[in-house]
C-alpha cells in the first residue's frame, strides 16, 4: 500500500498526455496476412487528419498497431512530461515527439527510487520519496541531478526544439538556460524548480517571456533561495513579464519594488509559501498595471 503526503497547493498544473510507449521495447502487433491493410493505402497526411479527430485517452493503444501509426502520433503530441531523464539524453524524445512546443522535465530530475512505498504530492510534482534521501526534512542535493547534467539536457532540448513555448525544468544552471534562450525564441512561459539567484541571469536572452514561475522552498522537497537577487535580475530580464508566481521564495521591498519598475506590463502577481521580509508589501505601489 502507498502511503501519500499531502502538501500545500498552490496552482493547477498543465494538462498533460497519457504515457506513451517506450521504443526501446516496442514491437508491432502481428497482422493477420489474409486480412487486407486497408490503412496502408491512406497517406501520412489522412491519417494524421484522422488521428487528431480521435480522443487523446485513445492515443496510446492505437500508436501500438504498428512502427508507421506510433510515428504518426509522435508528429500531434505537443505536450509531454518527461519522467526518465535516458529518454532525453539518449535523444529517444527527439525521435518520438519532434513537435513538441511544452516540455515539462521535473520528475525526470529527481533520481528517487520508484519502488518506495511512500508518494509525496505537490501540485506540480509527485515523487516516490526514499526516507534514506531525506535531510533535515528535504531531499538531499544527491537525489537531484547535477546542474551541469541539467544544462546538457537544456542544451540538447534547445537543439532540438527551436519552436518551444513552455519549459518546465529542476535545478538548471546559467548555461542550459542561456542556450534556452538563444534557440528558442518563442518561449513564452517559464517554470524553474529549486534554481538559485545566479541562474536566473540567463533569462535577459528569453525575449518573450510572458509568463513565469519561480519554486524555490516547499516542504519535504526543495530548500533552495530565490533572494532580491534574483528578484532583480529576473525583472531587468523580463520586461515583457505579465504573469508571476512566487513560491517559496525570499526577498523584500528591493526585489519586489525592482519588479515593478521594470515588469511595467505585469498584471498578475502570486505569492505562496513565501519567505519576504516585513516591507515587502509596499513594494507592490510600483506595480501600476497590476489587476491581480
Amino acid at each position: 500500500m502507498q502511503h501519500h503526503v499531502p502538501l500545500p497547493l498552490s496552482s493547477t498544473p498543465s494538462t498533460s498526455p497519457p504515457s506513451e510507449p517506450d521504443l526501446t521495447s516496442f514491437q508491432s502487433l502481428p497482422l493477420d496476412p489474409t486480412v487486407p491493410d486497408y490503412a496502408s493505402l491512406l497517406s501520412d497526411e489522412l491519417l494524421l487528419n484522422i488521428f487528431s479527430k480521435l480522443p487523446i485517452s485513445q492515443h496510446v493503444s492505437d500508436s501500438l498497431v504498428c512502427r508507421r501509426w506510433l510515428y504518426l502520433h509522435g508528429l500531434l503530441v505537443q505536450s509531454l512530461k518527461v519522467t526518465d531523464w535516458s529518454f532525453v539524453t539518449s535523444g529517444r524524445v527527439f525521435n518520438r515527439f519532434p513537435n513538441l512546443t511544452d516540455l515539462d522535465l521535473v520528475r525526470s530530475c529527481i533520481g528517487m527510487s520508484k519502488f518506495s512505498g511512500i508518494v509525496a504530492n505537490h501540485k506540480t510534482v509527485s515523487v516516490h520519496v526514499d526516507t534514506n534521501s531525506i535531510l533535515d526534512g528535504f531531499l538531499e542535493e544527491t537525489a537531484l541531478l547535477p546542474s551541469n547534467e541539467v544544462d546538457k539536457g537544456l542544451t540538447m532540448v534547445a537543439e532540438k526544439y527551436p519552436n518551444l513555448q513552455r519549459l518546465v525544468a529542476i535545478g538548471t544552471g546559467e548555461e542550459g538556460l542561456l542556450k534556452i534562450a538563444e534557440e528558442c525564441p518563442t518561449l513564452q512561459e517559464l517554470e524553474l524548480h529549486c534554481c538559485g539567484d545566479l541562474a536566473l541571469k540567463a533569462i535577459f536572452g528569453i525575449k518573450n517571456l510572458q509568463v513565469v514561475k519561480l519554486i524555490g522552498f516547499i516542504d519535504v522537497f526543495y530548500n533552495s533561495a530565490i533572494s532580491d537577487i534574483g528578484l532583480t535580475l529576473l525583472a531587468q530580464g523580463c520586461r515583457r513579464l505579465v504573469k508571476l508566481e512566487l513560491c517559496g521564495c525570499e526577498g523584500s521591498y528591493d526585489g519586489v519594488k525592482a519588479i515593478g519598475q521594470c515588469c511595467q506590463m505585469l498584471e498578475e502577481l502570486t505569492l505562496s509559501e513565501h519567505r519576504m521580509d516585513g516591507g515587502w508589501l509596499a513594494g507592490l505601489s510600483f506595480c501600476g498595471n497590476l489587476k491581480t
